[in-house]
């Protein structure tokens, strides 16, 4: 006689429970939350480009949506009457790229240094390190200001580039040391088993896969040089030749004692749309860079 075995019936209360209310909490939530950080973020963003579309004379308008639109406010800050808005995004570009550069040339061989090699008093460095990223700029200001006084560096290229390396660097070391010390001892001993020399297993293993990361970390770089304001702001020396985008929004102006809210705003949209452009291109690689390392096989 045959026997038939049946399963035990699995429990439908979860199902019969989600088919009776028909929706889905956690994802209801999720979404809740994801679109709270969304328009926590971005209002700022949308008001201020509202207003730089808006004609000075309605700059109190309370109208959520663009009214009164106009391209004048970006006329004028590209004027060169009163400002040099131009000259200062070409500024921008060369002190950030210069301050990313260096960062990162002398970054990448301090973190594999600290993440790789074993020698006294690493971990005192590593330390220094990372009291030199967390130090407030105020406390600087004043004695950095004397010093590049007395070296007649104020109102140059280097007097604003030196002060900004001395901030990123700790970022890019801490950040690119993280990512060598997750990344397995087995990929450099098995390029040296094949006969490559510590240079050659840097240059031709480590250097390619730690790719995502440096990238990462040069946008990271940059994009901190460039909303750089505190420092830049002292040590310009008012030299309108060497002055970066942030400060150039701090001394927009229409005239004496006249404060031009909407082409301040036109101003901040300038500067913020090729941040914006870059975040999304290369979000891929961002995220890339954020996470390698993280997850050890």
């Amino acid at each position: 006689m045959a026997t038939t075995l049946t399963a035990p019936a699995a429990s439908s209360a979860p199902t019969a429970r989600s088919t009776r209310t028909g929706v889905n909490w956690p994802t209801v939530w999720n979404g809740v939350a994801i679109g709270v950080i969304i328009v926590w973020c971005l209002a700022p963003f949308y008001w201020m480009f509202v207003m730089s579309l808006r004609d000075n004379s309605y700059t109190y308008s309370t109208d959520l949506l663009p009214s009164h639109v106009t391209f004048d406010n970006f006329k004028f800050v590209f004027n060169t009457t009163y400002n040099h808005f131009g000259r200062a995004l070409v500024n921008g570009v060369i002190i950030g790229g210069c301050v990313t550069l260096i960062a990162m040339a002398i970054g990448v061989f301090a973190a594999y240094a600290l993440a790789r090699l074993q020698f006294r008093f690493k971990f005192l460095i590593l330390g220094l390190v990372l009291t030199a990223s967390m130090f407030p700029q105020v406390a600087l200001l004043t004695p950095v200001f004397q010093l590049f006084s007395d070296w007649h560096l104020l109102g140059t290229y280097p007097g604003l580039i030196l002060p900004q390396i001395s901030f990123s660097l700790p970022l890019a070391v801490f950040i690119l040391t993280s990512f060598f010390a997750d990344m397995p001892w087995e990929l450099e001993q098995a390029a040296k088993v094949d006969g490559a020399t510590p240079g050659q297993a840097f240059r031709l293993v480590i250097f390619p896969l730690a790719a995502p990361a440096l990238f990462t970390t040069a946008i990271l770089v940059f994009l901190g040089s460039w909303n750089e304001f505190l420092l830049t702001s002292q040590l310009y020396n008012q030299n309108d030749n060497v002055a970066t985008p942030t400060v150039a929004i701090a001394k927009l102006t229409a005239g004496p004692h006249i404060v031009p809210y909407t082409q301040t705003m036109a101003a901040g949209v300038v500067i913020t749309i090729p941040l914006v452009i870059v975040v999304l291109v290369f979000q891929r690689r961002i995220v890339a860079g954020l996470t390698a390392g993280g997850v050890k096989g």
